[in-house]
């Protein structure tokens, strides 16, 4: 269900975006929306993953690295069949994440030093399992598109304001400004729903990846408790990354909303909760928030144990 909405999201992005060449220039704008629309991607495919790693400061972390990131990372690729993604971390007090790159063999993963800090190992583990989920799900190239598209739409709708659209398209002139103004809001009404359908099946597959949802679901917990409060710089300078994040770093509203790139958390802990309910996981709860960091967790983290069973990879 959740391909096939994706699908049909993104057939109504192309549509609106083919219809706004149509109304600029005609069949032949159209048409001429659609190759820009194509070169765009192609670029975005090839090239953003570098881009978005630097906007963010995001450094390279080698494999023998003291903190056991690159080993849980590779503990949990191969249990979900997938080749070790390249792993890095952003010097951010925020805890967050995010996964990207155009396919499985050319992906990776970014955690912030904020997410090594409070997460246990568990915690961390079910972070990382739900980015690498987004890239089995070829997730990070679906945003990448829907970006573009968004982006494009824009562009579009700002030059047939500044110029002017086709005159004889049935619309008139004040509906032609009309939906030069409603189609860039309309783009990212759907960019966010894609969003958040993404969102939700990442989580699903995360848990099945690291054996427990309620790891993801403690994670989750803690992540929006720190992030609301806590700054990302970066993110606020860069606002159209903000939903490759695990959690929306930016402060986002609380409900689901039109306007939100991400579904609530305590709607998404749910839902892991019945997912652990389904499989047979001993966890029905997610835990308190601690009260102060212990330095006996492998990086510094947390000493916290949350739900758990022995399925996970290093179980």
């Amino acid at each position: 269900m959740g391909y096939f909405k994706t699908a049909v999201l993104m057939a109504a992005m192309t549509a609106l975006f083919m219809g706004l060449g149509y109304l600029l220039g005609g069949s032949g704008g159209m048409v001429i929306a659609l190759v820009i629309a194509g070169a765009m991607n192609a670029f975005s495919w090839w090239s953003s993953d570098k881009m978005v790693l630097k906007m963010h400061n995001a450094r390279p972390v080698s494999g023998n690295d003291r903190t056991g990131l690159v080993q849980l990372t590779a503990d949990l690729a191969r249990n979900a069949d997938l080749p070790v993604p390249a792993v890095y971390v952003i010097d951010t007090p925020q805890p967050n994440a995010f996964a990207t790159g155009r396919n499985p063999q050319n992906a990776a993963v970014a955690v912030t030093t904020g997410l090594m800090q409070r997460l246990s190992r568990e915690e961390l583990a079910g972070v990382i399992a739900h980015e690498l989920a987004h890239i089995k799900n070829h997730d990070t190239t679906i945003m990448t598109v829907t970006a573009t598209f968004a982006g494009a739409i824009s562009m579009l709708a700002n030059f047939a304001l500044f110029f002017g659209g086709r005159r004889e398209n049935g619309l008139g002139i004040i509906g032609t400004i009309a939906m030069m103004i409603l189609a860039p809001i309309a783009a990212a009404l759907v960019q966010m729903a894609i969003s958040r359908t993404r969102e939700y099946a990442a989580d699903k597959a995360g848990a099945q990846i690291c054996g427990d949802p309620m790891w993801l679901a403690s994670a989750l917990q803690q992540i929006q408790s720190a992030a609301s409060r806590i700054d990302n710089d970066a993110a606020e300078r860069n606002p159209a990354t903000a939903h490759m994040f695990i959690i929306n770093p930016l402060h986002a509203h609380k409900r689901d909303n039109l306007f939100a790139t991400h579904p609530a958390t305590e709607n998404r802990i749910a839902a892991l909760r019945q997912l652990a309910s389904e499989m047979g996981s001993v966890s029905a709860r997610v835990p308190e928030p601690p009260r102060g960091p212990s330095s006996s967790a492998p990086w510094g983290g947390q000493n916290r144990q949350p739900p758990r069973d022995r399925s996970g990879p290093w179980g």
